[in-house]
């Protein structure tokens, strides 16, 4: 059964074809500049050949149709016709409280919309896509997979802001978190991986890329997530302040007369490792800028890695201790200067780092504590698509 897994942003769309028999990737690319000049897409086959096709995508109508005539191609096509594709799954950012993926139906759409607000970026894209798709293709099944959806086991105690109770009632203001696609997947991986049922231990799961998140995974269900109502709570990001006291927030609105929309850009895209460093939010280049000793890369990395730290030592002290943290995600799977860094002084939990077996480590699946360590620190790199591909698979097989 073949699965197309989409993920559509502002102005973007990913994709990926699935044989789910064998969990291939039959092919995969992506659309850029959306609604912008000089729109394109990037076309990667499996034999890692990759094709551009320059066409003008006004809309993601235009995208979503020039996604399907690539995967129909003659020379650069995975499909003959379009008949092939058994259902497409949907990255959905917010979920608010949905608990599990769903197939989409009418009643479903309306119930998403008290929550499309809370990723008011990311949501009109998602439903663009999924419309896009639907008005070509009308009797195909589509699944949404909630990126929120794992972290609804948190108990309110976690979830909860210290706001009067009506903003959470009439507003739906709470924690919800993000990248649960993610945490989820690798939870599972680390069980396969480690030979352990995830039910059976406590887990830190790091998930460290230019957007980054930590997650306390209490035997096999979340318990706590660093993200928040939106994807700027919790630690240290590329561009993203992560947690800072909101009065700054406020201060700096009214020195410098910013409106709201000044300060959302202000705190998501000027921020974090980039506002700090004032080199990049690319923490290759803060490494090379750490190695040339650049004191404002040198800040930025210590910044970063302190507050990843903290998140580590608050969730271990969430669960009464830890036994196993992984890390993954572009940053958590490429830079072991980032892993021993936020691991260093966290001995007193039994973490013991090999250093040569990190150091070693470049997006490879592997373990990096010591022997004698009694936590297990593994790096197990991510595949969000392939477990909503498998999502998609199982509720369309139900169905």
């Amino acid at each position: 059964m073949k699965i197309l897994v989409i993920n559509c942003g502002s102005s973007s769309i990913k994709y990926k074809l699935y044989e789910m028999d064998s969990k291939s990737v039959l092919a995969a690319g992506g659309i850029e500049k959306i609604g912008l000049p000089g729109s394109f897409l990037k076309a990667t086959l499996p034999s890692g050949e990759k094709h551009i096709i320059e066409k003008d995508c006004p809309t993601h109508t235009e995208g979503i149709k020039l996604m399907f005539d690539t995967l129909t191609d003659p020379q650069i096509g995975a499909i003959k016709n379009l008949n092939e594709i058994s259902a497409a799954g949907h990255r959905i950012v917010a979920g608010g409280i949905y608990t599990e993926s769903q197939i989409v139906t009418p009643e479903l759409l309306e119930g998403w919309k008290p929550y499309m607000e809370l990723a008011p970026l990311h949501s009109p894209a998602h439903l663009k896509g999924y419309l896009a798709v639907k008005d070509m293709l009308p009797d195909l099944p589509q699944v949404f997979v909630f990126d929120t959806a794992f972290h609804q086991t948190m108990p309110p105690k976690a979830f909860m802001y210290a706001l009067p109770y009506r903003y959470y009632t009439d507003m739906h203001i709470r924690r919800y978190g993000a990248h649960g696609t993610s945490h989820r997947y690798v939870t599972g991986r680390a069980g396969e991986f480690l030979g352990f049922d995830p039910k059976d231990v406590r887990m830190i799961t790091c998930h460290i890329g230019n957007g980054a998140s930590v997650s306390a995974i209490d035997h096999g269900r979340c318990v706590d997530t660093s993200m928040g109502l939106t994807p700027l709570e919790g630690v240290m990001m590329g561009t993203r302040t992560g947690d800072i006291d909101s009065s700054a927030i406020l201060y700096i609105m009214e020195r410098e007369k910013q409106t709201p929309e000044e300060a959302v850009d202000l705190l998501n895209k000027q921020s974090g490792v980039l506002g700090i460093s004032g080199i990049s939010s690319d923490m290759r280049e803060i490494e090379e800028a750490v190695s040339r000793g650049d004191e404002r890369a040198i800040l930025a990395m210590e910044m970063y890695n302190y507050r990843i730290k903290k998140y580590i030592g608050a969730y271990a002290a969430v669960m009464g201790g830890v036994d196993v943290i992984v890390f993954t995600a572009g940053v958590g799977e490429h830079q072991p200067t980032m892993r021993s860094g936020a691991l260093e002084g966290l001995e007193f939990l039994g973490i013991k780092l090999d250093l040569q077996k990190n150091a070693a480590c470049n997006g490879d699946e592997t373990i990096i504590s010591a022997p004698d360590s009694k936590v297990t620190v593994a790096v197990i790199p991510t595949d969000e698509e392939l477990l909503i591909a498998s999502d998609t698979l199982k509720l369309v097989s139900q169905a």
